[in-house]
């Protein structure tokens, strides 16, 4: 298959090897939906639990294709000016002072003062406006309320942002654009319409050794299985927060610095602080997992 114009992957096979070579597995689906955003030019909507490589997988793309990555970090309460743009007041009421005195009623200064040079520019103006080919992340949108989603409906339709002092300014080159979302609320069904939709879950136990090895190889096998088994039964549990993908990396370079050679009770609890970071969680791996790797010791001596 021939390449696509403007550096495009030629196939979901370039782009699974292109993620992999800057550290990122992808699966058939994550390969298949990262082409399809360059080849078709949609924004992808990204929802998973936390802690499953979303975020991850929009700096992959923008290590793969060398595109700058510009982010746009949600929260309660993000509005137009914090995302889009702002008005500089501080200068351009200078301005209007530096002018006042040659002022006229045919061309007073407050003509000149909503110009590009008085701009502020915030990420999704930054992404739309920037000569090169950038990679967008709206990180975490669900954190956001509807009437910000409707906002975002120009940017993503369009691909472009409206001022009024200055008039529609349009994508110099479109960017690849990726959503994430921690599913905490719905999305509305007019945001869901514009863009490409992939699930991230948890790995399987065989993805997240494959996973684990590449970000830390001096790793054994069968302690980097080991460990992941251990991180798939905490994550079992009934916790207010599972363990991610990043903190299974930690946890297994954290063993290679202390010279680990297996995850026993004692080791368990010298380090189950990597992996569990609330309070209470920690009180429930303990009972549930640790006691269970203390077991499993004592079977093997017994045997």
């Amino acid at each position: 298959m021939e390449a696509s114009p403007h550096g495009a992957p030629a196939d979901v096979a370039e782009v699974k090897e292109s993620l992999a070579g800057v550290g990122y597995l992808a699966d058939e689906p994550v390969a298949l939906v990262a082409y399809l955003a360059q080849r078709l030019g949609k924004p992808v909507l990204v929802e998973g639990p936390a802690g499953v490589g979303k975020t991850e997988l929009a700096k992959a793309i923008s290590r793969a294709t060398g595109r700058d990555l510009i982010r746009l970090q949600c929260y309660e309460g993000l509005d137009e000016a914090k995302a889009l743009y702002e008005w500089n007041y501080r200068k351009q009421l200078l301005r209007i002072q530096s002018e006042s005195t040659g002022e006229t009623e045919a061309n007073p200064a407050w003509d000149h003062i909503f110009a590009e040079e008085f701009l502020l520019t915030r990420p999704l103006l930054a992404a739309i406006s920037s000569e090169d080919q950038v990679v967008l992340l709206i990180d975490e949108i669900d954190k956001t309320d509807q009437e910000f989603e409707a906002m975002l409906l120009e940017v993503l339709s369009e691909f472009q942002i409206s001022i009024p002092e200055l008039g529609r300014i349009e994508a110099r080159t479109q960017p690849v654009v990726v959503l994430t979302s921690n599913n905490s609320r719905e999305l509305t069904e007019a945001l869901k319409r514009r863009c490409l939709y992939l699930w991230l879950d948890y790995p399987g136990v065989d993805r997240e050794v494959e996973i684990v090895r590449l970000h830390a190889p001096e790793l054994d096998e069968t302690l980097a299985r080991r460990l992941v088994e251990v991180v798939h039964m905490v994550r079992s549990l009934d916790l207010k927060k599972p363990p991610s993908i990043a903190e299974s990396i930690d946890w297994a370079r954290a063993l290679l610095l202390l010279g680990a050679d297996d995850i026993d009770s004692s080791v368990f609890e010298r380090t189950m602080s990597i992996i569990v970071k609330h309070r209470t969680d920690i009180d429930i791996v303990a009972e549930r997992v640790g006691v269970k790797l203390g077991g499993a010791q004592v079977e093997e001596a017994a045997g």
